[in-house]
């Protein structure tokens, strides 16, 4: 039979285990099956790999579509996600920049606006809203398509956009003389 003392260092040792897995990102449920949960507002190590795209280029690779039960989440940006509009997530590219999204298979294209990050599948670089992803022709059926991304015009850090040019750190010009001040 246990003694007091051992139950107690037992139940508390059984009370860390659980905590310290909840704080790392593990459910029991989840854990038993094998697998991680991970939560939205937890970067994961391979998000912090990823090197914000300032270049301008253009980029091809996979979109999906955002899934129905995100509607009215909110974004990264700190909007609601609205499935009629042009909304779109972006690992790499600033948020707020605007960019032309071309379905490389059936040549539709559409703008878009990147409100989001995401998509956190390998291989994609974008997630669009169910409005854009029909303007593209990509199909529920289907649901990924091989797409071209061009940006067209990225925020600044003064709130105006440049066209065609990322987003990058302005030096704001400070008047050196009352003379030069208007």
């Amino acid at each position: 039979m246990l003694k007091k003392s051992n139950f107690n260092g037992l139940a508390g040792l059984v009370m860390a285990w659980l905590i310290g897995t909840c704080i790392a990102g593990f459910s029991p449920d989840a854990q038993a099956a094998g697998k991680q949960v991970r939560h939205h507002s937890l970067p994961s190590r391979q998000d912090a790999k990823v090197k914000p795209e300032l270049s301008g280029r253009k980029r091809i690779g996979h979109a999906s579509v955002y899934a129905a039960k995100l509607a009215g989440k909110k974004m990264a940006d700190g909007t609601k996600m609205n499935p009629h509009s042009d909304n779109a997530a972006s690992k790499t590219l600033p948020l707020g920049t605007t960019a032309k999204v071309t379905n490389l298979q059936t040549g539709q294209s559409a703008k878009v606006t990147i409100r989001d990050r995401g998509p956190y599948v390998k291989g994609r670089i974008l997630d669009v809203s169910p409005a854009t992803a029909h303007q593209i022709g990509i199909t529920k059926h289907k649901g990924v398509a091989k797409v071209q991304v061009t940006p067209i015009a990225a925020p600044t850090t003064n709130d105006s956009a440049k066209p065609g040019i990322p987003a990058k750190k302005v030096k704001a010009n400070k008047p050196t003389s009352a003379g030069q001040r208007q």
